[in-house]
């Protein structure tokens, strides 16, 4: 993990030891990684609750607030239960735009007890803005997350 990330994940990791509290520990590493990251515009979670995404916490502008499974760039992560990393949002088929701002996105599956919970959403007003480098350190940070969505109510 590389130090940026390391930081990142220590931080986060005290902000939500010892916490049991799912939605505080989410709006707490939504604004961690608001601060934290530089160039994005919009950063949250949606939970997957039976067919559709529905927004949690999150910094940034107003935000869709329900998502079908497989629609969207949230929607298609979640329903293949993999990363996304979408250079230019405008390409993607089906791109639900909630900021007209955001142009680049990368969007992580989270874990709860082995199965899928929903998924991390950042958004940057940048093209291109998430490296395979950034992918892989965030994938460690959902790891984190979905740690604590396994030991927290």
């Amino acid at each position: 993990m590389n130090s940026f990330y390391s930081e990142l994940a220590a931080k986060l990791n005290a902000l939500m030891e010892g916490v049991p509290y799912q939605i505080a520990n989410l709006a707490n590493a939504s604004a961690l990684l608001w601060q934290e990251l530089p160039d994005i515009n919009w950063v949250g979670f949606y939970q997957l609750l039976g067919d559709r995404l529905v927004l949690g916490p999150f910094q940034g502008k107003p935000a869709c607030i329900q998502i079908p499974l497989g629609k969207g760039v949230c929607g298609k992560a979640a329903a293949e239960e993999r990363v996304l990393r979408v250079e230019n949002v405008h390409e993607f088929p089906g791109h639900i735009a909630c900021d007209s701002a955001s142009n680049s996105e990368i969007v992580l599956p989270l874990y709860r007890l082995g199965k899928i919970w929903g998924v991390l959403d950042i958004d940057s007003p940048l093209f291109s803005r998430f490296s395979q480098e950034d992918e892989a350190q965030l994938g460690l940070i959902s790891e984190l997350l979905g740690k604590m969505l396994s030991e927290a109510e």
